[in-house]
């Protein structure tokens, strides 16, 4: 009943959920934000409710359209990488020291490609301890010359410190994997064949990031800009990971340090 009479709070949820957040975000940062006033708390069950049975609250009704990320099984982006694979003499996952598995240190990655239609993409890059999240803009193709250039010009505009490894699945795009290491002084591990878990804090970004980039879509219609604004907003999403900070703030938390 709380969301039929409260409309200033219905605004607020929808705000966030325009955003991407989910209804069990938003009820968290409501009881944080909102401490001391139970009239800006509300459950997660009963944002679902409202959502469902539009009599049971004033939310805007397109709002339940955003839970549905219209997920289809996950597909490979090819059907055999082992044959003839460019690396066999690349650092295997097996051999990250113990400091990236722990997140103890900063400074280590993972990165994935998200595919759309007619083989346009996004490259995408997550900090293991802060889940701060870089987005490559990959306009024409995703040959393993383009993303080493993108990956290059984004990660080089990071101190050393916060660039000490980048974790990658076995896809041809990053088959330029020498060069990169070269240009920032960084380690690539890769993960084993047909392993996308082994990347998780990558995979759970890359649902995230569905919100905005959709399966099926045409990837090539966003801008550099709607990729900064994009990883933006994730970066300044309260994570319960992080004890509900951002991962902006932990990032810029670790380059005041540094």
């Amino acid at each position: 009943m709380k969301l039929v009479e409260d409309e200033a709070l219905c605004r607020l949820i929808g705000v966030w959920m325009d955003d991407g957040w989910s209804p069990k975000l938003i009820s968290a940062m409501l009881a944080f934000y909102f401490a001391d006033d139970q009239t800006m708390q509300v459950s997660h069950e009963t944002i679902y409710q409202a959502l469902y049975v539009q009599s049971r609250g004033s939310l805007r009704a397109d709002l339940a359209e955003k839970l549905s990320l219209k997920r289809k099984q996950r597909v490979p982006h090819a059907a055999d990488r082992t044959r003839n694979s460019p690396y066999k003499e690349a650092f295997k996952i097996s051999e990250r020291p113990a400091e990236v598995q722990d997140r103890a240190v900063p400074g280590h990655w993972e990165g994935d490609l998200i595919i759309g239609c007619d083989g346009t993409a996004i490259g995408t890059l997550v900090e293991r301890s802060t889940r701060f999240t870089i987005l490559l803009h990959l306009p024409g193709d995703h040959t393993a010359e383009t993303v080493a250039a993108a990956m290059i010009r984004e990660m080089g505009q990071l101190p050393d410190h916060l660039r000490r490894s980048i974790t990658w699945d076995r896809g041809t795009e990053l088959a330029d994997y020498a060069r990169i290491q070269t240009a920032l002084e960084t380690t690539l591990y890769f993960c084993d064949p047909h392993s996308p878990w082994q990347r998780g804090t990558n995979e759970n970004t890359n649902r995230l990031l569905r919100f905005w980039f959709e399966k099926g879509s045409d990837l090539s219609v966003h801008t550099p800009e709607d990729l900064r604004r994009v990883a933006a907003k994730l970066n300044r999403r309260p994570r319960p990971t992080l004890n509900l900070e951002t991962p902006a703030n932990r990032l810029n938390q670790l380059l005041q340090a540094a």
